[in-house]
């Protein structure tokens, strides 16, 4: 009986993993493609070992510059792309239907901070000189506001 136990407990982690696993995975394959801009990073903390540590002008733009967002909680911003893709804060959603230009994308407030999907970049160790030309965060978005963060880009909106 243990073993049945245990065996069921093990297909139900596999099958919810596997389950994440897809959803991003979709997400990455058919989410429209949103690129945020980076805001000014102290540069004695922008590379930590094998990451670099981000912020986008658009939480800037919706909190402000230095203010902690506690008084917000999860919720949604509403964008507006322009013909290159490159975002610009619109508004906090607040249920209004979108434009067709506009997207909504989730942030989320951990420690005072808004996160946009993420708050670091992750890169190969010793090649931090290639991502320092970074000017955008390449997202994934899907309609319901979920994003991925898929890579960076340079001014000229060139992959790194």
């Amino acid at each position: 009986m243990r073993r049945l136990v245990a065996l069921l407990a093990g297909l139900a982690i596999l099958a919810a993993v596997n389950w994440t696993v897809w959803q991003r995975e979709r997400l990455v394959g058919s989410g429209r493609v949103v690129l945020l801009e980076l805001a000014p990073v102290d540069p004695r903390s922008l590379m930590q070992g094998d990451y670099m540590a981000l912020r986008f002008r658009v939480a800037t733009d919706a909190f402000g510059p230095g203010r902690a967002a506690t008084e917000a909680a999860d919720g949604h911003l509403v964008l507006r792309l322009d013909e290159r893709g490159v975002a610009e804060l619109v508004r906090l959603d607040d249920g209004t239907p979108l434009a067709a230009a506009e997207v909504r994308m989730r942030f989320r407030v951990r420690g005072g901070t808004p996160k946009l999907a993420t708050n670091a970049f992750f890169f190969e160790e010793g090649s931090a000189a290639r991502y320092s030309e970074a000017r955008y965060g390449e997202f994934r978005v899907d309609g319901n506001g979920e994003a991925i963060l898929t890579g960076l880009r340079d001014r000229e909106l060139r992959g790194l």
